[in-house]
């Protein structure tokens, strides 16, 4: 538990004074936000705000777990270091979207083939090394079995290894895709997508201590419904950093904001909430936990959907958090609001995970 509080506390204060600091640095050159022109008009006041402030949640999240790691005297491991690798790898898939919208002087960054190369290798090689590296309970970070609240009998290596690892490769990537879009969606208004993380990752935090007090490789006081994941406790530590980082950073980037996280932030976040999902084998019940970026998500889907389908529009203007925007919502009372709704999903998802274990 003291590793986890380390972790969590280190990266708060790493983000909440690095930040300013690197704010003076994004201005002193002339590093700022372009707006869509196709956006709210009331967002035109945010142009040439600092972005890229993802990079502060990066390093805020590294710090705070080898801070971590180096008090308790050890390694990561493997478990942590794919979910900090995907994590700081779609981060700079990212952060060169968001230097070339800069250096372009324009709201488009990289080429969507561009993004696609990047995010593919990462995710690629995240999912290939996560059925690697057994334990010596012969346990791998990851599972070809589709999980829920754990692994259910859905195996994806059901024609044999090869097959399974091309599968898993296929929906590993799916969901890293999914949250990594998830996020960034999410990310347009100050706040909403840093405080809606807060809670979903404060809930990872909660699995990873359940899961490892009631780990299967703690045999003494394993119960009949154990968990099979490797390391429950360093996903706990990587999950609580993130929530530091977060924490520390909407202190600057909450409503009127100092600085955005850009796509650099949120494919980070995106990618580090599918790796904790993968790792921790809650892949469903994590789409329960962040309900508000699914509810997001879908509200882009079923715009764009209906309105190729009919001409017209279900919203006003997709995400979800314009239409309101555009219906006379004021933002600080959207972003609340949206705040509230995620801490419940949150909520719901918990009591789901733990209810599960109860009745068993």
């Amino acid at each position: 538990m003291i590793a986890i509080l380390l972790s969590s506390g280190v990266a708060l204060l790493v983000a909440l004074f690095g930040t300013p600091l690197f704010i003076r640095f994004l201005v002193h050159r002339n590093y700022g936000q372009f707006v869509r022109q196709d956006g709210p008009t009331a967002h035109f006041t945010k142009r040439g705000t600092p972005t890229m402030g993802g990079v502060v949640i990066i390093a805020a999240t590294l710090v705070g777990v080898a801070a971590s790691m180096l008090v308790s005297e050890r390694l990561p491991s493997v478990s942590a270091l794919l979910a900090l690798y995907l994590m700081t790898g779609l981060g700079l898939v990212g952060f060169l979207d968001d230097f070339t919208k800069i250096r372009k002087q324009r709201s488009l960054g990289l080429t969507a083939r561009a993004k696609i190369v990047g995010q593919g290798f990462v995710g690629i090689s995240f999912a290939v090394l996560a059925l690697q590296f057994p334990n010596a309970s012969n346990r791998t970070p990851a599972s070809t079995k589709i999980s829920f609240l754990r692994d259910t009998n859905i195996d994806l290596a059901f024609a044999g290894t090869t097959i399974g690892l091309i599968l898993f490769v296929i929906w590993a990537n799916f969901l890293i895709t999914a949250w990594s879009n998830a996020v960034n969606l999410t990310d347009g208004l100050d706040g909403l997508a840093t405080g809606t993380s807060l809670a979903v990752f404060g809930a990872y935090v909660l699995v990873g201590i359940w899961q490892l007090n009631q780990s299967c490789q703690r045999l003494v006081a394993a119960g009949p419904r154990c968990y099979e994941v490797r390391d429950p406790q360093d996903l706990a530590i990587v999950a609580a950093a993130v929530v530091g980082a977060c924490l520390g950073f909407l202190w600057w980037n909450a409503s009127p904001a100092k600085i955005f996280m850009g796509d650099t932030g949120s494919l980070a976040l995106g990618g580090a909430l599918a790796g904790l999902s993968i790792l921790s084998r809650t892949e469903i019940l994590a789409a329960i936990i962040g309900g508000l970026f699914v509810i997001i998500v879908l509200s882009d889907i079923i715009q764009i959907g209906f309105f190729k389908m009919t001409r017209r529009r279900v919203f006003k203007m997709a995400p979800l958090h314009h239409h309101f925007e555009l219906s006379g919502w004021g933002e600080v009372t959207i972003v609340i609001r949206f705040w509230l709704i995620a801490g419940l999903f949150a909520a719901l998802g918990m009591g789901i995970f733990y209810a599960e274990w109860v009745v068993s």
